[in-house]
């Protein structure tokens, strides 16, 4: 009897178990175009801002478990125990995460609200500098920590920290200087006839003199009126002897002429205009670089004129033109630049300043002399295409100095990545601390001076690690080992991490470790929806194919789960160009990856291309598009369709291409110029003409619409419209200020003009570049998937 209640007892607990089952099965999510582009709310929603408590006992993060309307504040000790929301006083009474240390980092000074602060680390106390109704910023330490300097109505000001007086150290002015209006030497003779024929005008004359004299005398540390026009200044910078202030002025061009983009739905009912940017080639706004001297009481232009390779004119250009003077040839090569920095050494003896060249094919190192205002090179990098790479961007880049005072440190991609560099000041000696075919990036030196922190891809050019290196260069150490990409925030003692982490399949979330190798991490949220989690999301393949000339392209690809031969495949293109998508973490393109999942379930092979020009694979991947756009990161698609027949048995004839921005660029080209490769796509957000794009993008690539127009012609969709056979889906927003509605209208223009009828235009009044709006997420990828489902599968 007891063997048969036991039997019964084993049957209901297996029919419980498999009742579970079928309900979980039943409860699994199946994909649809609606579900995956509601608001992104439904996955759950990633922690992000992370920033550590200034006594390093708590990490802070803007987190939303609970779907609210928007995130809230929450925090976690350094082990990763106690989370919890933040209460509105506690989050009231934390200083800024962004702000200046003094050097024993005891006190930090931060702007809030338009007014300044200085924290107390210790005491965990603010007190407040500044309660204004203008707006004060910038703050930081004087070299000798007694004062405070803030940035106020385009000036410069101090407050003493021990008796809290303020003293403004600039005296910007707009316009002309009074004595130089109008000036001119008939004027000026009229004044001294004055002068010299009437008493009273030579008295009145001395007086005033006399008066602006004692004034001078009464109140001796006003500071120089500097006018400045109509110009705007910028990067404001106090000297360590407090003797020098360096500044920028920016010129905004009078004669450009900037685009506008009409607005259809609005609250009053009436179209409005968005005034948007230039275009390529217009007039650009221009910078001087200058130096204070406020001992002598004068400002003078640092200049780029005596600096090796300003005049040496970029390959595309001939140096002269035929028939030219010596004299006109002389100007024609002398380069515009802009000056950025300075950088001074902790000890205050040394300054440098970062400078780039107009054209973007020449960035310099130099030492300034702020005394004399002579520029000495430390470090010239020069680019035929344009500098860029991580740690270098478009302005001064990542930059400092090392504990001696007597090297910077920098990036440059010398050797074809970007690496870590240092140079002495006095000797010139430069030495490369990290090399080989990775990049550094993120990089930040220990306070204690001794090691340099950094994110790295040294494992695989899909994964982002983070590495410690002793300060001189030496071993790298890697911190963390999970698969994917690390965000890693360090405490302020430099004994714990703060690390947002994710896979190719599984979103950001918070973990906490240990500063030490091998070191196990903790993951402290849990931000994904059950509804998310319901799904089996692929976790993509990351592949490597040759492309026709022989360089390792980079995807990702995703599968049905029972692939049958002759199938239809889809080729997703990324946008920005300069960015990375085949990698191992989680995509910023998360509905696009969750569509490749509900294509994989429909049957189609996905195939998510790293072309040339994208971000991670060094100089040449980056620059393999310059002077030609839709060259070499086109027939990287033809390459990867190819390889898709060849290695996935996939149909040729039915093989699809879509993608948004530069990914709708590249779609045209391809359904424009290789219309035999693709049969179906869809060009989202696309750039139809190159000319009609912005400047600081463009000009790198294509250089000027007017120097280059071989460059636009051969890189612009436009011009390629009669090659168009297969289907061809056009989506847009109607308000996009970065590529422009105009861009695809001119385009329709030239499909109507050639007679072309296998194509439709799909427009989304509101949207802006990024759609917001779930219901335009919808109907855009609705139409996407229909577009494939017609043309590219077999017809039953």
């Amino acid at each position: 009897m007891q063997l048969k209640r036991q039997a019964v007892a084993l049957m209901a607990f297996l029919l419980l178990g498999s009742n579970v089952a079928v309900q979980a099965q039943e409860k699994k999510l199946e994909l649809s175009v609606e579900k995956i582009m509601r608001d992104p709310k439904w996955i759950g929603t990633a922690p992000s801002n992370v920033f550590w408590s200034e006594d390093g006992k708590k990490i802070y993060f803007s987190w939303n478990p609970d779907g609210n309307r928007e995130d809230s504040l929450y925090s976690v000790n350094a082990e990763g125990k106690n989370l919890q929301k933040v209460s509105p006083q506690e989050r009231r009474s934390l200083p800024s995460p962004r702000g200046e240390y003094n050097r024993a980092e005891t006190k930090k000074v931060y702007e809030r609200n338009g007014d300044i602060f200085i924290y107390d680390i210790k005491s965990g106390k603010a007190q407040q500098v500044t309660n204004t109704v203008e707006r004060e910023s910038n703050p930081d330490f004087t070299f000798d920590e007694q004062e405070v300097v803030f940035m106020k109505d385009g000036n410069l000001f101090a407050w003493s920290i021990s008796n809290g007086q303020t003293k403004q150290l600039t005296d910007f002015r707009k316009g002309r200087k009074p004595a130089d209006e109008g000036k001119s030497a008939q004027r000026e003779w009229l004044k001294e006839q004055q002068l010299a024929l009437l008493q009273i005008v030579r008295d009145r004359k001395e007086s005033q003199d006399a008066a602006e004299l004692q004034q001078k005398k009464e109140a001796p540390n006003r500071p120089k009126e500097i006018y400045i026009e109509d110009k705007i200044v910028s990067s404001v910078d106090l000297g360590p002897d407090e003797r020098f202030i360096s500044y920028q002025l920016i010129t905004r061009p009078k004669n450009a002429k900037v685009a506008i983009v009409p607005n259809f739905v609005t609250a009053s009912g009436y179209t409005e205009d968005i005034n948007t940017r230039t275009k390529v080639g217009d007039a650009q706004t221009t910078s001087e670089f200058f130096v204070y001297d406020t001992q002598r009481d004068s400002t003078y232009a640092i200049t780029m004129k005596d600096v090796a390779g300003i005049d040496e004119q970029p390959a595309y250009l001939k140096s002269k033109k035929a028939g030219a003077t010596e004299g006109e040839a002389k100007k024609q090569q002398m380069r515009a630049t802009s000056i950025y920095g300075p950088v001074w050494s902790k000890d205050g003896k040394h300054a440098v300043v970062v400078a780039r060249s107009e054209d973007n094919k020449d960035r310099w190192i130099l030492e300034l002399d702020p005394a004399t205002g002579k520029l000495t090179v430390l470090d010239r990098q020069r680019d035929e295409a344009w500098i860029n790479g991580p740690g270098i961007g478009y302005g001064t880049g990542d930059i400092g100095w090392m504990p001696d005072n007597k090297r910077v440190w920098f990036h440059s991609e010398e050797n074809g990545y970007s690496h870590l560099y240092t140079v002495d000041v006095s000797s010139g000696q430069k030495k490369a601390l990290t090399s080989g075919k990775f990049e550094v990036s993120d990089v930040r030196m220990s306070d204690s001076g001794k090691y340099f922190y950094f994110k790295a891809n040294k494992v695989h050019p899909g994964e982002q690690h983070f590495y410690r290196m002793p300060v001189n260069g030496g071993e790298l150490t890697q911190l963390t080992s999970m698969t994917g990409a690390h965000e890693v925030s360090l405490s302020p003692d430099e004994k714990n991490l703060a690390i947002r982490y994710s896979f190719s399949n599984k979103p950001w979330e918070l973990y906490v470790m240990d500063n030490k190798k091998g070191a196990k991490p903790k993951q402290v949220t849990e931000s994904l929806t059950d509804e998310f989690k319901s799904y089996n999301w692929r976790e993509p393949e990351v592949i490597s194919f040759k492309a026709s000339d022989g360089a390792d392209v980079y995807a990702r690809i995703y599968q049905p789960k029972n692939p049958t031969p002759n199938g239809p495949a889809v080729v997703f293109v990324h946008g920005a160009g300069y960015l990375q998508n085949a990698h191992k973490w989680w995509s910023s393109y998360f509905r696009e990856y969750m569509f490749h999942n509900f294509l994989a379930d429909q049957g189609y092979t996905v195939l998510d291309i790293d072309y040339r020009g994208s971000a991670g694979y060094g100089r040449d991947v980056r620059t393999g598009i310059y002077q030609f756009m839709g060259g070499k990161d086109l027939s990287d698609h033809v390459d990867g369709a190819k390889m898709l027949v060849d290695k996935y048995k996939v149909d040729p004839k039915r093989i699809g291409i879509y993608g948004g921005s530069y990914g709708g660029f590249i779609t045209l080209m391809a359904m424009f110029t290789e219309p035999d490769v693709f049969a179906a796509g869809a060009a989202l957000r696309s750039v139809t003409d190159w000319a009609h794009y912005n400047h600081g993008y463009t000009s790198n690539i294509l250089n000027t619409p007017q120097t280059d127009s071989l460059a636009y012609a051969k890189s612009s969709p436009i011009y390629y419209a009669e090659g168009l056979k297969g289907a061809l889906l056009i989506a847009h927003g109607m308000v996009d200020t970065n590529v422009h509605f105009q861009d695809v209208v001119r385009l329709t223009q030239r499909l109507i003009e050639l007679g072309k009828d296998n194509w439709e235009l799909a427009v989304y009044p509101v949207e802006n570049h990024g759609f917001t709006e779930p219901a335009s997420w919808t109907d855009e990828y609705k139409r996407i998937y229909k577009l494939f489902e017609e043309n590219l599968k077999e017809k039953k």
